[in-house]
């Protein structure tokens, strides 16, 4: 008897474990470092009438992401800073294509201590080092060379320029006094920034608009708490969110 009650005991709570497991669901996100905050608001808010979804973030530089997801590493839904990177998960045929949308868009500042007298481009040649986001991995550091670039000022910056591995690194830097100034995003000096303070916003014809796409992976879109998640990212209430961190919607 005592074997059958032990074994029935057993059962039922082999049942109630696996009806807790398939209740509850991870989402995995990897998300680039500028979107750190929103996205933990956005994931908090989520949560809040979806009480068994737990999700596990991911942050980071999109290339060195977007390479890990390749790379096998577990990955339901891609915030990119730039399209770039989507793209690259396009072509391994690692995403749901039907549900890649534009999540925002943002802007490249320059920031330094509040005394440095630099209001231009062209001042930051002046500096003795600068830093950006290493451009192979970081798109806030691809943005940077691009209007660098343009601006015809790169072959003067090359050996000034100091790589950091994302654009939350490039700020530290500057905060730290490591470096003379940094370019980074506007959200991240309006949300970040303790010591430094933007000394000019990078003329917008000199490179590309910074563009954050989300896309659902292949993984993500058989979860049905994933997609869900990605529809919300689209509400009012989502878009509400990135705004109050400074993200431009349109």
């Amino acid at each position: 008897m005592k074997k059958t009650i032990r074994g029935t005991f057993f059962i039922l709570a082999m049942l109630a474990l696996l009806t807790v497991s398939a209740q509850a669901a991870d989402i995995n996100l990897s998300v680039a470092a500028s979107l750190r905050e929103a996205v933990t608001e956005l994931s908090a808010n989520f949560s809040k009438n979806n009480s068994n979804t737990k999700f596990i973030n991911n942050f980071g530089g999109s290339g060195a992401l977007a390479k890990q997801i390749a790379n096998g590493a577990p990955a339901d839904l891609f915030f990119s800073a730039n399209p770039e990177w989507m793209d690259f998960l396009k072509t391994k045929k690692l995403l749901d294509e039907k549900r890649i949308s534009i999540f925002a868009f943002n802007s490249l500042v320059f920031v330094g201590m509040p005394d440095l007298k630099v209001k231009t481009i062209q001042d930051v040649t002046t500096l003795e080092k600068v830093a950006i986001g290493s451009p192979k991995s970081v798109p806030a550091g691809q943005y940077a060379m691009e209007a660098l670039t343009r601006a015809g000022l790169d072959k003067k910056l090359e050996n000034k320029l100091v790589m950091a591995r994302d654009v939350r690194e490039c700020l530290m830097y500057a905060e730290r006094g490591e470096v003379s100034g940094a370019f980074v995003y506007k959200t991240d000096a309006l949300q970040m920034a303790k010591k430094v303070k933007i000394l000019f916003d990078v003329p917008q014809e000199l490179y590309s608009r910074v563009t954050y796409p989300v896309g659902l992976t292949l993984s993500g879109s058989k979860k049905a708490d994933a997609a869900a998640f990605y529809n919300y990212l689209q509400t009012n209430e989502a878009k509400g969110i990135l705004a109050k961190y400074g993200f431009v919607i349109k």
